[in-house]
């Protein structure tokens, strides 16, 4: 029997991935219209095999996302803060974003409540700059030793593979510098409406370095054009459990349908400037990523305007294997003392390595494309496809490439000192709650803090266990001792005065369902 839809003359052939063309769509070879099928079929082969490897490893926290292209113009005249190419004014730059959940699986709702992820991949001349951020200016930790810790806390518990409230909140409560961004993730920020109405930041602190080497430290802050520039367009929590049992790829439905209508999506980067030498007497330790900058000390500065115009054509090749890193340094920007963001100078590409493979960066998403040239000793491992020319190695006689010392201006700090495994130094502001408070009692207005008691009390009658509840109570009264009282007295009439059963969560929890009355949180932080 012939394939049930002949081509037409125009009709391109199917082939292998040798390119060889195919005589059949539908029917493996068999001995006879009713015999076995055969080994050498191998077309029928090399479909199976490439079905059953043809997804990757999944991301390991920011599983869950999309993105999509465009280009970052600078705008402004920020010459004297840093000499890379990308931000001179007027220069045009291809750019690839990722946003994403925090902790849910590669297929877990868009509208659980959780930090979203904010990536930017510049494809500068002078190689590629990454910058790896989220939807707040801060985050959980501080020290890149608990992040595997707390990422696990977020996600399932060994025995019965459920996500579980009462781990989450033993983590938070036992980790007091986490309050300023359980006070984000809790409030109206936890669920962004959709990602184009959502601030980005870098969170990390970065160094800037001029054309004369004057170093500067920065945060960057991608302020949405959509809407309301504060970037606080979200769901209700009603409105999250709805959505995201009717769509649970809303956001990344969203994203790609405005860009095919032409309602690009589009962001005005601002900076904080700290100069280099107030870092080391400012009250707040700047390199903690726990806490922000006060704005009336270290003022916005617009930069450049960063589009969205571009959908994916292969959302695996172009999206799932997109890989960004923050070692991805160009001259003119370098890291600086945050514990967490050296760590992750390490740890993301590592993390690349192990599910794309060592040669990852040649995957054309990835490879630096506007690079005026290549030269890299690496050579050989597995999908490699760009060749390695002799010689292969540095130092050598035969004309091989040599680092440029007058480049540099790397990104270097003075540091002496025992090699400790403590905190930060403590400064005149460096405690743990104020900014939390500040959120709470002087951002919020009376609205938001309902909703935010809500949601809180909502997630905490939800499965957590009384010896965490009690350090929860204490947690939020820290933060404000009216808030604290509100959330204990909001759970105790929830969960009737008893105590929750012990480190379990609840079929409800997991399942999704709600108490409308008490606007729950649901999967939080994931």
């Amino acid at each position: 029997m012939a394939d049930r839809t002949a081509p037409s003359a125009t009709t391109p052939p199917t082939t292998t991935d040798a390119g060889i063309p195919v005589q059949s769509d539908e029917h493996s070879l068999t001995l006879g219209r009713d015999g076995p099928i055969v080994l050498n079929d191998h077309y029928l082969i090399e479909q199976m095999a490439n079905f059953n490897r043809e997804r990757i490893p999944e991301r390991q926290p920011h599983a869950k996302g999309s993105g999509a292209f465009g280009y970052f113009e600078t705008t402004a005249d920020v010459s004297k803060y840093t000499k890379a190419k990308v931000f001179q004014k007027g220069v045009k730059t291809d750019t690839a974003m990722r946003f994403s959940t925090v902790a849910g699986e590669r297929g877990s709702p868009d509208t659980w409540r959780d930090p979203r992820g904010f990536s930017v991949k510049f494809y500068t001349e002078d190689g590629n700059f990454d910058m790896v951020g989220n939807n707040t200016p801060i985050f959980f930790i501080r020290d890149p030793l608990k992040f595997q810790h707390f990422i696990r806390s977020q996600k399932r518990r060994a025995d019965n593979g459920l996500r579980d409230h009462d781990m989450m909140w033993d983590f938070w409560t036992l980790s007091p510098e986490s309050a300023h961004q359980v006070t984000y993730l809790m409030g109206d920020r936890g669920v962004p409406k959709n990602w184009r109405e959502m601030n980005g930041y870098s969170s990390h602190t970065y160094m800037l370095i001029n054309e004369e080497g004057e170093k500067f430290w920065v945060k960057f802050h991608f302020h949405t054009d959509v809407g309301d520039e504060s970037g606080n367009a979200h769901l209700t929590q009603d409105e999250a459990v709805k959505t995201a049992g009717e769509d649970s790829d809303y956001h990344r439905r969203d994203l790609f349908d405005a860009i095919h209508e032409g309602n690009f999506p589009s962001w005005t980067l601002k900076w904080q400037i700290m100069p280099y030498e107030d870092a080391k007497t400012y009250r707040i330790n700047p390199f903690d990523l726990t806490k922000t900058w006060p704005h009336f000390d270290y003022p916005l500065i617009e930069v450049g305007k960063l589009v969205l115009n571009e959908n994916p054509v292969d959302w695996d090749t172009q999206i799932e294997q997109l890989a960004f890193e923050p070692n991805n340094m160009v001259p003119g920007i370098g890291l600086s003392p945050d514990k967490m963001l050296l760590a992750r100078g390490f740890s993301y590409a590592d993390a690349h390595r192990h599910r794309l493979g060592v040669n990852y960066k040649q995957i054309p998403v990835n490879a630096p494309k506007n690079a005026e040239q290549v030269n890299s000793y690496s050579r050989a491992g597995a999908m490699r496809t760009v060749n390695a020319v002799d010689p292969v190695y540095a130092p050598n006689s035969y004309g091989g490439p040599a680092a440029q010392p007058q480049v540099g201006g790397e990104a270097t700090w003075y540091a002496d000192g025992d090699m400790v495994r403590q905190a930060y130094t403590l400064r005149e502001d460096d405690d743990d709650w104020s900014q939390a408070r500040a959120l709470v009692t002087e951002v919020m207005d009376d609205a938001q803090r309902d909703r935010f008691v809500g949601n809180v009390s909502g997630h905490l009658a939800d499965g957590v266990s009384e010896k965490v509840l009690v350090r929860a109570f204490e947690y939020w009264r820290n933060v404000d001792q009216a808030i604290g009282e509100r959330i204990e007295t909001k759970v105790r009439e929830m969960i009737g005065g008893k105590s929750s059963a012990p480190g379990m969560a609840s079929a409800k929890s997991i399942s999704g369902g709600e108490r409308e009355s008490a606007e729950p949180q649901r999967e939080a932080a994931e």
